[in-house]
C-alpha cells in the first residue's frame, strides 16, 4: 500500500530514493509531464558494443565533417521502452529483455494519471493529469538530447545513497559502487508530490503524486553508466580513465561538472532530500558550467560566430591565460585539472618544437577537447571537436604544429584532438578575449543608460536578447548569478510549449484525444514547476492571474470536448503569464544587465539599442563583475 509521509506519498519497493529524505523531494510534478519524456530518452535503446562512427557535424546545425573516435555502445532503436506513473503498487513498466529478442517497434512512453490524495473527505479531487503517448525524442545521429540525457544522469544519483566507502585505509565520502549504479538503473523509481490549495476552498488541501518507475537490462544499463563516465559526471575514485564500466568491484564518485548538473535538476524540481543536500553543500561542488544554446527541436548546438566566441572568452581565460610553468603540467592527463570552469584551458609558458623555435603560451589539441569536456555541457567527444574546429575556423587559434601521425580520415577538418598537436591563440583571439586592447569603436555614450529613454525601450532590447544566441547565454548567465533563472526558463519553456500547441492545432492533430491528454500533460508539468504555489521555481506573476491558473489547473476535465476546451484555456492563461514575465524581465532584470561592466562591451558590440544587424563580433570583458543586484522577478519564499 503507498504509504504517506509529510506532503509526499511513495510506493514501498526497492529501489528508491532513501525514506527519510525524500519526504521534501518535490511539490510540483515536473517528471510526470517533463521527466518521464525527457529522462527517459536517454536510456530508451542504448545496447550494443561499438558507437557507430559518424562523419558529419553531429550536433551542429550545419552540415560538415568530422570524425571522432568512438568510445561508447551505440543507441539501438530496436529496444523498446515503456515507462509509466503511478502512485499504486505496480509490477515494473518495462519488459526486461534482451535488445536483440525484440522485433523492430517504435519507441514510445506512456504517463499515467494519478489519483489524488486530500486531507480529509470531500467530493471527487480534481483529475490533474491526463494519460499521453509519444515517441521519446533522439537526435539525427542517435543520441538522446543532452537535457534528457542529464535529467536521467540526476534521477540515479538522487536514488543512489551516496554515503562513504573506505579503500584500503581511504575514506571517500559521497560516493557509490558501480553494482549499486547498475541495479539502480535496473529500475529505477523517482517520485515527486505536489500539495496545493483548492482555490475555491482553501481549507481542501489537493495532493497528487507521481512515481515514475523504469527499467533496462544489465548490459544496457552499463553503456548508459560508461556514458555517464564519458561525458565527465562521474569518476574513479582512483582518476584512472576507464574505457568500459565495471560490473562490479569499483567505487564512483561525482566530479564537479556532475555536481553542477544534478544541483541545477534539483533546483528545479525542489528536491532537498539530505544526502542529496550534502552533496551539494561539499567542498566538490565548484564548477560553474558554461551553459551552452542549444535548438529546442534537434538539440544542435548554436554555432554563429558570435556565440562561439562567447565559449572562448571562458575557453582562454577571462582573467588571462592559465599558464603552467611547465610543459609536463600543462600537458598533464589529470581528469581533476579544471574544477570551476573560471580559468582558461592549461597553456605551457614556453615550448620548443620540432621547428627548433620557442613558442609562448600554446596548449595540445587534447587539452582543448578536456576543457570543454570538463567546463561546459557538451556530453561526448565529438562537441568538443566540433567547438574547437570552429575556434580555428573563425581564427581565434591556430595549429603551430601538427601531429604527423594523427590519422587522416579523409574529412575537411583540420582540428586534432591530440596530444602531439600544439595550438596558439591568436592576435584576434586575444582582443576577443580582452587580454590585448581592442579596436577603438565609436562612443555610444547613453546606449545603455535607460533613464530618460521610452518605456518600450526595455522590451524592444530584450526581444533582441531574446533572439540572439550570445546575448541569451550571457543573459542566462546574469540571471542565475542574480538568482532569478527560472524567468527566463519559463518563458522559453512557454515558447516551446505554445508553438508545439499552434503547429499542432493548425494540422488538426487534436482530433485525436491522445494529442490533447499529452498536451495537456506538458500544460500541467509547467504548472507545477512554475506556478503552483510553493512550486521550487515559483514565479512572481499578478495575483489574479495566479488565481486564474490555479482555478483552471484544478479544475476537474471530463469528456473528450471539454478536454479540448479545458486545453485552449490553459494555452492562453500561459501567454498572459508569459507576457507577464517577459514584462517582468524588461523592466527588472534588463537595465540591471545593461549596467552590469561584465557584459556593457558585449552589449556595444551587438547594437542591443539600435535593434540592427550587430556590427562585429568580438565580444571582450569589462573587469570583475560587481556584487549582484537581488531580483525583483523572483517570487518571495516562506
Amino acid at each position: 500500500m503507498p504509504t504517506q509521509t509529510g506532503s509526499h506519498t511513495r510506493e514501498d519497493s526497492l529501489p528508491s530514493v532513501p525514506d527519510s529524505d525524500f519526504g521534501t523531494i518535490s511539490r510540483n510534478r515536473r517528471s510526470f509531464a517533463a521527466l518521464a519524456q525527457k529522462t527517459s530518452n536517454a536510456l530508451a535503446s542504448l545496447s550494443g558494443s561499438t558507437l557507430r562512427s559518424s562523419t558529419s557535424y553531429g550536433s551542429l546545425s550545419k552540415p560538415h565533417k568530422l570524425s571522432a573516435t568512438p568510445v561508447t555502445p551505440p543507441f539501438d532503436s530496436d529496444t523498446y521502452v515503456q515507462l509509466t506513473g503511478t502512485s499504486r503498487p505496480s509490477s515494473p513498466a518495462l519488459v526486461d529483455n534482451p535488445p536483440n529478442s525484440l522485433p523492430k517497434r517504435r519507441l514510445t512512453i506512456k504517463r499515467l494519471p494519478t489519483p489524488p490524495h486530500e486531507t480529509r473527505p470531500s467530493p471527487p479531487a480534481p483529475k490533474m493529469h491526463q494519460t499521453s503517448s509519444r515517441l521519446l525524442r533522439m537526435t539525427e545521429d542517435e543520441r538522446p538530447f543532452t537535457k534528457d540525457f542529464m535529467d536521467l544522469f540526476s534521477t540515479l544519483m538522487v536514488s543512489l545513497k551516496l554515503d562513504s566507502h573506505r579503500v584500503r585505509f581511504t575514506r571517500y565520502d559521497h560516493t557509490f559502487t558501480s553494482e549499486e549504479a547498475i541495479n539502480n538503473l535496473g529500475s529505477l523509481k523517482f517520485s515527486q508530490s505536489n500539495r496545493m490549495p483548492d482555490p475555491k476552498d482553501p481549507s481542501r488541501i489537493v495532493t497528487t503524486t507521481t512515481t515514475t518507475t523504469f527499467s533496462m537490462a544489465k548490459e544496457m544499463a552499463r553503456s548508459v553508466c560508461q556514458r555517464f563516465v564519458d561525458a565527465r559526471f562521474i569518476e574513479s575514485v582512483d582518476g584512472k580513465a576507464l574505457l568500459i564500466f565495471p560490473l562490479k568491484g569499483a567505487l564512483f564518485q561525482l566530479t564537479p561538472k556532475g555536481i553542477n548538473i544534478l544541483q541545477r535538476f534539483c533546483q528545479r524540481n525542489g528536491i532537498t532530500a539530505r544526502h542529496v543536500m550534502d552533496v551539494l553543500e561539499s567542498p566538490r561542488n565548484t564548477m560553474q558550467l558554461v551553459n551552452l544554446e542549444r535548438d529546442t527541436e534537434t538539440d544542435k548546438l548554436s554555432h554563429d560566430r558570435a556565440t562561439i566566441e562567447v565559449i572562448f572568452r571562458r575557453f582562454a581565460g577571462q582573467d588571462g591565460p592559465n599558464i603552467k610553468s611547465s610543459i609536463s603540467t600543462s600537458d598533464s592527463d589529470s581528469l581533476s585539472d579544471y574544477t570551476n570552469g573560471l580559468v582558461g584551458v592549461k597553456v605551457a609558458r614556453e615550448r620548443k618544437l620540432l621547428d627548433g623555435k620557442v613558442y609562448s603560451n600554446t596548449f595540445t589539441g587534447k587539452a582543448s577537447v578536456d576543457w570543454l569536456m570538463d567546463c561546459s555541457t557538451t556530453i561526448e567527444r565529438r562537441e568538443t571537436c566540433l567547438i574547437s574546429e570552429l575556434f580555428l575556423k573563425y581564427g581565434l587559434i591556430t595549429m603551430i604544429q601538427d601531429d604527423k601521425q594523427y590519422p587522416d580520415v579523409g574529412t575537411n577538418a583540420h582540428f586534432q584532438p591530440s596530444k602531439y598537436a600544439i595550438y596558439g591563440i591568436t592576435e584576434r583571439g586575444q582582443r576577443v578575449c580582452g587580454w590585448i586592447a581592442r579596436e577603438k569603436t565609436r562612443e555610444v555614450a547613453t546606449t545603455y543608460d535607460s533613464r530618460g529613454m521610452p518605456r518600450d525601450s526595455n522590451n524592444a532590447r530584450l526581444t533582441h536578447i531574446l533572439q540572439d544566441p550570445a546575448l541569451r547565454l550571457l543573459f542566462r548567465e546574469f540571471l542565475r548569478y542574480s538568482l532569478c533563472e527560472e524567468n527566463l526558463s519559463f518563458y522559453l519553456d512557454v515558447s516551446e510549449f505554445t508553438a508545439n500547441y499552434h503547429k499542432a492545432e493548425k494540422m488538426g492533430t487534436f482530433n485525436k484525444v491522445d494529442s490533447v491528454r499529452e498536451t495537456l500533460a506538458a500544460a500541467y508539468g509547467l504548472y507545477n514547476a512554475f506556478l503552483a504555489p510553493g512550486s521550487p521555481c515559483e514565479l512572481n506573476i499578478d495575483h489574479a492571474l495566479r488565481n486564474s491558473l490555479a482555478s483552471r489547473m484544478t479544475k476537474a476535465v471530463g469528456d473528450d470536448e471539454s478536454m479540448f476546451k479545458s486545453l485552449q484555456e490553459v494555452v492562453h492563461l500561459f501567454e498572459l503569464a508569459q507576457t507577464s514575465v517577459f514584462k517582468l524581465m524588461s523592466s527588472d532584470s534588463v537595465p540591471k544587465f545593461l549596467r552590469d561592466p561584465k557584459y556593457s562591451v558585449v552589449l556595444q558590440e551587438h547594437d542591443v539599442d539600435i535593434l540592427g544587424g550587430p556590427r562585429s563580433y568580438s565580444p571582450t570583458p569589462a573587469g570583475p563583475p560587481s556584487l549582484p543586484e537581488r531580483s525583483m522577478s523572483r517570487s518571495a519564499r516562506a
